[in-house]
């Protein structure tokens, strides 16, 4: 017997948002510990080793934005199917994801590993930094696997409503992450210090118990989903169809990469001073949209889940309530930082006056809107957890390429306001993204959207018949 699928079809939506959301939020924050204690043991060792970290992040979160496609494509289908009550089809659904991010990873991994050295000089390494960003892009490829099988399954859990087990098992990672790094980076003992690669070798072994863990409970079938050898067997239709609707989220989180370097080399024209100032304005609004990200995957949960029950007006008050939550949060957030702009920037370059004014103003510009973003950054989850992964591309699409940096590129090189007018892109743009948002979802076309086929009205009665067991095990 295992443990119940939670239920997020019914009772208050309020309440039911609060209890996933906040564990994907420390989750999401603890992620952010893990890189914050990478950088800090790898900075012990000069910055040619905070250089080649540095230049090999981009690359690895846009392998790992590759991955995220099938983790997402993934917690829709087993969130509608979890909704409708149908296990056996959740975990089909979930074996599948499984097989579908392994494969995926395998072979990134293995192209990695071949192309490390030339991808590191593509990307500007010189002769210093080359060998180290060459050997932490080796052991990180190395560790693909074990990355994206642990993605994968914190996804599956979000999508029948456990997000308080993966957060566990993070916590678990950071907090051996803490002693590893160390060990690895600068040695003790009989264990030689192994310098940058050995912060990737950190990250791949927690990662990797991380996943061992996490297909345990998996199989285990006491946590939402029971896989069995069976289910493994490559089914390519359902791979294709996963694959189908994990293709746009891809795209849109290797964009959002894209655009960020893009938008990194249009504020670098400007000089040191505006560089540094941006650096800590967008690592200030990361930081504050962790909410937002908690919530708009909560109701990407919610939301296909009451869609699987057939309960399409409790989907649509879920997105609505979730984003005004985030609005309300986020803009009383907005307001701290507005006020407290110059002493924030002072923590992170307490002795640059100028940085300081500069960075300030860019908070204060990027404040004002953080209400919205988080509202929009719901509604997109919305979207994804109503199967609607190509609407959130488009949304994703439009505010990068056609709002965001074209506003950033007329406002700075066009008006004379230069690094002013960069700041002031930011708040436009994310009204202008958070009302196309809202207009779309509250059209309504995303109802039409359907992702799983449609219920059997034998095999629904079968399944909640009394007496059967189809609604209370995981086959």
């Amino acid at each position: 017997m295992s443990r119940v699928v939670r239920n997020l079809t019914e009772g208050p939506i309020v309440s039911a948002l609060v209890r996933l959301a906040v564990p994907i939020v420390f989750a999401n924050l603890l992620q952010t510990a893990y890189q914050l204690i990478d950088t800090f043991w790898v900075g012990r060792l000069g910055a040619a080793a905070v250089a080649a970290v540095s230049l090999s992040f981009p690359v690895i979160f846009f392998l790992i934005s590759l991955g995220l496609g099938l983790a997402i494509a993934g917690t829709i289908l087993v969130s509608q199917y979890s909704g409708r009550g149908d296990t056996v089809q959740v975990n089909r659904v979930a074996a599948q994801a499984l097989v579908g991010v392994i494969a995926l990873s395998l072979v990134l991994a293995v192209a990695g590993v071949f192309i490390a050295a030339r991808l590191a000089a593509f990307l500007g390494a010189d002769a210093e930094v080359l060998p180290m960003a060459t050997a932490y892009m080796r052991v990180s490829f190395v560790g693909l696997p074990f990355l994206f099988a642990y993605v994968i399954f914190q996804s599956l859990m979000r999508g029948v409503g456990d997000a308080a087990t993966p957060l566990y098992i993070v916590t678990g990672t950071v907090v051996l992450n803490f002693f590893l790094d160390p060990l690895f980076i600068l040695g003790w003992g009989p264990m030689p210090a192994l310098g940058v690669s050995g912060a990737a070798l950190a990250t791949v072994v927690t990662q990797g118990l991380a996943a061992v863990v996490g297909l345990w409970m998996l199989f285990s079938g006491r946590y939402g989903i029971a896989l069995r050898a069976r289910h493994l067997r490559p089914d390519p239709r359902l791979l294709w169809r996963l694959f189908k609707l994990g293709a746009p989220s891809a795209v849109e989180q290797s964009t959002r990469a894209l655009g960020l370097m893009l938008m990194t080399i249009l504020v670098s024209g400007f000089g040191t001073v505006t560089l540094a100032a941006y650096g800590i304005g967008t690592r200030m609004l990361s930081f504050v949209i962790i909410p937002a990200l908690g919530l708009s995957q909560a109701t990407s949960a919610l939301v296909g889940q009451n869609i699987g029950a057939g309960k399409i007006a409790r989907a649509e008050r879920t997105t609505w309530l979730s984003a005004v939550v985030a609005l309300v949060t986020l803009s009383a957030f907005g307001v701290l930082a507005f006020i407290w702009a110059e002493a924030i920037v002072a923590v992170f370059v307490p002795n640059a006056p100028a940085v300081i004014a500069e960075g300030a103003t860019f908070v204060r510009f990027t404040a004002l809107a953080y209400g919205l973003i988080g509202a929009q950054i719901v509604i997109t989850g919305g979207f994804r957890g109503s199967g609607n992964t190509l609407v959130a591309m488009a949304i994703a699409l439009i505010s990068l390429w056609m709002l965001q940096f074209p506003l950033a590129w007329l406002l700075s090189e066009r008006t004379g306001l230069g690094a002013l007018g960069i700041w002031i892109a930011y708040p436009v743009q994310n009204v202008l993204t958070a009302a196309i948002a809202a207009i779309w979802f509250a059209r309504g076309t995303w109802k039409r959207r359907q992702v799983i086929e449609a219920d059997d009205p034998e095999r629904a009665a079968a399944r909640y018949r009394p007496g059967t067991l189809t609604n209370t095990t995981l086959r």
